[in-house]
């Protein structure tokens, strides 16, 4: 069972305790591109950076030592909605561990002569997608597809980058860094008392709640994007249920048909059939308030209107349905990934702060595992047969004619 509680300067502390030798936590902080200030595009991947920087007494180098001696293995990174930062430890050292992020959120040094650094490592972030074409296509694509903010890439922009200045960068960090709309989401070996104890030193955390765009999509169109590139990298998108709709389940398995592994559709026809690609793939892209399906095709420039051909066919043959045999296989194979997800803590740790996040409660394991057995045949064709994935956004980039 989870508890969850919304503590007194506004953030909201969840807990799944578990009978498991470690503790692990996930700290979602409401500052992504979405809500960057006009002109200081890239904002929230300096600041992350920036924060690691140094915090009260520690310089960089003496916060990373402390943290390091009491055996965190952490991530960071600023992203499109939210900034997470990720750890886990061993119990014994739970209350150092989290004076030691209350340090770096509420008391970072953000010093002048760390900020060049920052921003040099955020420009080549954002240069090396000229190397990663199929990450420079979707990156594209998303601009395309949202009129809103949430088409913006995390990475920023190069003039935007260029021009911050760190009094500019100081003033967005203190009006986005804040508790509330912020979550912290623990997992592991430790009870709901000690771990109200431990995060006392963030009740001082204080701020007003961080704005948040509501999306808005363009009308799907076409685009090519000519680059001297070997090969040629297809992208699409398709509106799609969130996990608050009632078909999410019905979505998401109808989805494990078209791209859940070597069996799938577009696998089985776009890559064994017709041998047209090095890689095929359909993701879930949505955003808080927008759901978002995305596939992937990488070939040839001889054979790419022919990949694309195949596979917005397969995209609009999902209306026609799918069969018990896949459906099982679906079921499956979800199950499975779930099942492997939730034995790491951490991994419970990220779900449990992304379903605050966007359901504003946390699902258990067996509640997803009864509503994706619980979805029958009829539940997915009759999703399928209201919701086609016709008429979508499509995005080339390569040595290709354009769209057509």
């Amino acid at each position: 069972m989870s508890r969850v509680e919304r503590l007194p300067n506004g953030l909201v502390l969840a807990l799944e305790e578990r009978d498991y030798p470690g503790v692990a936590f996930q700290l979602l902080v409401p500052a992504g591109a979405v809500n960057e200030p006009e002109g200081l595009l890239g904002a929230s991947t300096l600041i992350e950076g920036w924060l690691w920087k140094g915090a009260g007494e520690l310089d960089a180098r003496g916060l990373a030592q402390a943290l390091d001696a009491l055996g965190v293995r952490r991530q960071s990174g600023a992203g499109l909605e939210y900034t997470l930062f990720s750890a886990a430890f061993l119990p014994e050292v739970l209350e150092e561990v989290f004076r030691l992020y209350a340090l770096l959120l509420l008391r970072p040094r953000l010093p002048e002569e760390g900020f060049e650094a920052v921003r040099s490592v955020a420009l080549q972030a954002l240069l090396s997608q000229e190397d990663q074409p199929s990450r420079k296509l979707f990156s594209e694509l998303r601009k395309r597809v949202f009129l809103s903010p949430h088409g913006r890439d995390p990475l920023g922009e190069e003039e935007s980058l260029k021009r911050a200045t760190p009094e500019a960068v100081r003033e967005d960090y203190r009006h986005r860094y804040t508790p509330r709309g912020a979550i912290l989401a623990v997992a592991g070996g430790v009870s709901w008392e000690r771990l109200l104890r431990a995060v006392e030193p963030l009740l001082a955390w204080e701020g007003e709640e961080a704005s948040y765009p509501t999306p808005l999509l363009s009308e799907p169109h076409s685009f090519t994007l000519k680059r001297p590139t070997a090969q040629v990298q297809i992208g699409l998108a398709y509106t799609d249920v969130g996990p608050e709709d009632p078909r999410f389940y019905a979505a998401r398995l109808a989805l494990e048909v078209l791209s859940g592994g070597m069996s799938s559709r577009l696998f089985t026809e776009v890559r064994e059939k017709r041998g047209l690609v090095y890689a095929v793939s359909a993701f879930p892209a949505g955003v808080k308030g927008q759901g978002l399906l995305m596939a992937y095709g990488g070939t040839t420039k001889e054979r790419a209107r022919e990949t694309l051909r195949v596979m917005l066919a397969e995209m609009e043959r999902l209306a026609e349905g799918v069969t018990e045999e896949e459906l099982a296989r679906a079921k499956v194979g979800l199950k499975t990934a779930l099942v492997m997800a939730d034995e790491s803590i951490r991994s419970r740790a990220g779900s449990m702060a992304r379903d605050l996040y966007v359901l504003g409660r946390i699902r258990s394991l067996s509640e997803i595992e009864g509503a994706i057995e619980g979805t029958g045949l009829e539940a997915v064709n009759a999703f399928l047969r209201a919701h086609p994935y016709r008429n979508p956004w499509v995005g080339l980039l390569g040595e290709v004619d354009d769209v057509s």
